[in-house]
């Protein structure tokens, strides 16, 4: 069933707003921004952390992306500074053929990033990065790390210019299928209301005219 609703939203680009609207209003990744416009990306979540400040941890986890996957990277340091930069982002993107790359934090080396017009989606930039030696885990970190990485590893990423939506994996199943199947035809017949019959917003979204009619 996973496979069955990452085919239909990408058969049909689903947008990330539609994919939140089918989850009751979440599902976002805060602080995920789109570098490079015009980008479309759905597909299996492959989770790996950064944390302490250092990206040896990210260096280490990466090395077992699929191909096709969405490597997402979540930063728990509030530190105003990058966790990777293009060489990063080449290894993923290029050598092990990874759909996109997802961070809450910074990136470094933006004009490569822009350039390359890669799908790449982050809290914004930082010329200054992380180190990259070993610092040892807390059994506390290690307690977080572990739970955030059953809640995403395995679930989908959604992503395009307005954001990027987790669809988690007690959601991979027909009746969510059939609930983004739903949405997608209400979108059709929401601005069929504004465009073609001349309803206002509020008759169409609030009052449901159409239902009436």
């Amino acid at each position: 069933m996973k496979n069955q609703i990452i085919d239909f939203i990408k058969r049909n680009r689903v947008s990330s707003t539609e994919i939140a609207d089918c989850l009751g209003k979440q599902g976002a990744i805060f602080n995920a921004n789109a570098i490079n416009k015009g980008h479309f990306a759905v597909g299996n979540v492959f989770y790996a952390y950064a944390i302490n400040g250092t990206n040896w941890d990210v260096h280490e986890q990466i090395q077992t992306v699929n191909d096709g996957d969405i490597v997402f990277i979540e930063a728990f340091d509030n530190l105003d500074k990058a966790i990777f930069g293009d060489l990063v982002s080449k290894y993923l993107l290029l050598y092990k053929q990874a759909s996109a790359i997802v961070t809450n934090g910074l990136l470094r080396d933006a004009p490569r990033l822009i350039k390359e017009n890669w799908k790449i989606w982050c809290k914004g930039f930082s010329p200054v990065g992380y180190i990259n030696d070993k610092v040892e885990l807390s059994s506390e970190q290690n307690k977080i790390i572990k739970k955030h990485k059953e809640k995403y590893q395995g679930a989908i990423a959604v992503c395009d210019d307005t954001g990027v939506v987790i669809i988690p994996k007690e959601y991979h199943t027909k009746s969510f299928l059939e609930r983004i199947e739903f949405i997608e035809q209400q979108e059709d017949i929401w601005f069929d209301c504004i465009d073609r019959r001349k309803y206002s917003t509020f008759e169409t979204v609030c009052l449901k005219k159409y239902k009436s009619q």
